[in-house]
């Protein structure tokens, strides 16, 4: 007990984002110090990390998708919670001790962002990967609340807060008052599954294969949910399916626009549940305050007019919505002996 609190003297905590896309790390007093993508590089078949543990992060993203046989690049969460639970604890290991810039006498204190929806399993899935990876104490907080937070929300006061949280692997959507979540839907329907959406439309309407990267690319450069006032178009090159050759064709946002639209109506029906299970003197609140957007989805071009145009309530994009939640973690970082009785830790979820 003594020498742990010695190594904490010599650690700073830290708040984590622990997203399935990107991981973001907030310092007390720095802010975030660090924010990569959530991808470890390792040799096939084993979960030896290559370049001596350090394949992680950005140098492991240019990876993905070109590994030759014996390396293979993996994203150790999926759908917001722990898929790989041992490249995981790596993972997180690599980003403390890159905090730290130093691998001994470091044993931070740490509050971790999860998904509200997580089950008790990968609920301890987390914290046993926090604790394996040199944590000192583990505290949970659910990503509504540390967004809402990181926003700028008033979520400790007796009126209705509510975030729609656009992540890689999830969409938390809540509505918050008084410290608690009133209601919330999460969703495995966001970043990812975007991605995805357009894969499958380049195969079904132009034969043409693409890697998840290359779908990134064309969401973030022409992809929208609303019409826009210029409509953009770009140059994608994939395998043609039909010959097994190389072959490259133009797209416009309408055919992406079209190809986004199953996953952002999902978004916006659990945004519709969630208000008809809030209360009505808290769903009066949000006539006024409307609803804030975070996280990286809500920089979908026009997804914030089409969210408005569904619920007729006023739509906001938080400032910087990518980093909402490691600010959040931030802020119970900085208060952690008072919110220490509102964040989960291990002994909860034993």
């Amino acid at each position: 007990m003594f020498f742990d609190k010695l190594l904490g003297f010599f650690s700073v905590d830290m708040g984590i984002d622990l997203g399935t896309c990107n991981t973001l790390v907030c310092v007390r007093g720095e802010g975030i110090v660090l924010n990569e993508p959530s991808v470890v590089a390792v040799k096939r078949g084993t979960n030896r990390v290559l370049n001596g543990g350090n394949a992680v992060g950005w140098s492991a993203k240019e990876m993905l998708g070109k590994t030759p046989g014996n390396i293979q690049a993996i994203r150790p969460l999926k759908n917001g919670v722990i898929a790989d639970f041992e490249i995981t604890e790596k993972m997180l290991r690599y980003f403390i001790r890159k905090v730290h810039n130093r691998t001994f006498m470091v044993r931070p204190r740490v509050v971790i962002a999860i998904p509200s929806g997580i089950t008790a399993v990968e609920r301890r899935a987390v914290i046993n990967s926090a604790e394996r990876a040199g944590a000192r104490k583990v505290y949970l907080v659910a990503e509504p609340m540390a967004a809402g937070i990181g926003a700028g929300l008033p979520v400790a006061d007796p009126l209705a807060s509510m975030i729609v949280d656009i992540g890689g692997g999830t969409t938390e959507v809540a509505v918050m008052s008084l410290f608690g979540l009133v209601h919330c839907e999460s969703i495995r329907i966001a970043g990812d599954e975007m991605d995805e959406a357009i894969v499958n439309y380049m195969r079904r309407n132009y034969n043409l294969l693409i890697g998840d990267q290359t779908a990134e690319r064309i969401k973030i450069a022409i992809g929208s949910a609303a019409p826009l006032e210029k409509e953009l178009e770009m140059e994608v090159a994939g395998r043609d399916m039909m010959v097994g050759l190389p072959r490259r064709t133009v797209v416009s946002s309408v055919e992406i626009r079209e190809a986004l639209l199953e996953p952002v109506m999902s978004i916006v029906g659990a945004i519709r549940a969630t208000l008809e299970h809030t209360p009505p003197e808290l769903a009066a609140d949000l006539v006024h305050q409307g609803i804030t957007m975070a996280g990286g989805g809500s920089l979908l071009r026009g997804v914030d007019k089409v969210i408005e145009q569904e619920v007729q309530l006023p739509v906001r994009i938080a400032a910087d919505p990518l980093s909402c939640v490691a600010r959040g973690t931030g802020e119970f970082l900085n208060q952690l002996d008072v919110y220490s009785r509102v964040l989960d830790t291990a002994e909860d979820a034993a």
